[in-house]
């Protein structure tokens, strides 16, 4: 099998041709696409006539799966696979006009890996997802402001949420630079959607370096946007991308499906001094 391959933006995105989700990965081709996805931090596959269990056999010949308390699954004998959907998010925040940048699950003292998620039912129009480059955000950042930033940590704070499912788990902190623990690569490792704060500095100083961080975020440059299509897949790396979905489609119905690649690293930063 070959596979083509069309780079959407120069550091991030790729679309993936000529595979068929429904059959099982030979561990070429597995191992293929591991390495195309540290590469291009996230891959997009069309027209992908997949079902809940070929979803979740696929995302599992990456890693271990994790099962998420807080969201809900549409088959409660697959709980890996989550339901997310634009009537249930409505239902407990609210009509939302915006979304925030955040990685998955970043709360955890080892968050996952990845995930594959697949449209269901898509609004007529709207519901584009987008993904940032997070190293290539800390490579545009001043020297001067990235060495300010080097030794921070931040806190990922989804005790609300957690609460409201019965699930107890600490509020903790990770690096606000972190290294890729397969690639090297350093990046910023934040969530805009889970109450950052950095450890040891005002509400002030952390709003104004937090707001700081945001812009450089928001720059179409270090984006990819990926506009849902039925049969449409996306699988990204955690570790080095945040994600935004875009709420401008209104009442319209917006049912995904995610699945979680659990991993066993713990967000660290690497220095060349340290790897010496």
């Amino acid at each position: 099998m070959t596979l083509h391959i069309t780079r959407l933006e120069p550091t991030l995105g790729a679309e993936i041709g000529g595979i068929d989700l429904r059959q099982p990965l030979t561990s070429a081709l597995r191992d293929e696409l591991r390495h195309l996805l540290l590469t291009h931090k996230v891959l997009f596959f069309r027209d992908q006539a997949i079902n809940t269990e070929q979803q979740i056999a696929f995302a599992k010949e990456f890693g271990e799966l994790y099962v998420h308390p807080t969201t809900q699954q549409n088959d409660p004998s697959r709980p890996q696979a989550h339901l997310i959907e634009a009537q249930d998010e409505r239902k407990l925040y609210g009509p939302r006009t915006s979304g925030r940048w955040h990685t998955d699950t970043s709360w955890l003292l080892q968050p996952t890996l990845g995930a594959v998620l697949r449209a269901v039912d898509l609004p007529e129009v709207g519901g584009d997802t987008l993904w940032a480059d997070t190293g290539a955000v800390y490579r545009a950042l001043p020297d001067d402001l990235r060495a300010e930033i080097d030794n921070l940590h931040v806190v990922h704070d989804f005790k609300k949420a957690l609460d409201k499912v019965g699930y107890d788990y600490p509020i903790l902190a990770h690096p606000l630079v972190r290294t890729h623990p397969e690639t090297g690569e350093d990046g910023l490792f934040i969530n805009f959607s889970q109450n950052p704060s950095v450890i040891g500095w005002t509400p002030q100083q952390s709003k104004q370096l937090i707001d700081r961080l945001l812009q450089e975020f928001n720059k179409p440059e270090h984006q990819v946007r990926f506009k849902w299509r039925p049969g449409s897949v996306a699988f990204w790396d955690n570790r080095s991308t945040l994600h935004y979905p875009v709420y401008n489609y209104g009442d319209y119905p917006r049912r995904m499906e995610r699945v979680l690649i659990a991993y066993d690293d713990i967000p660290h930063r690497v220095r060349a001094a340290d790897a010496a």
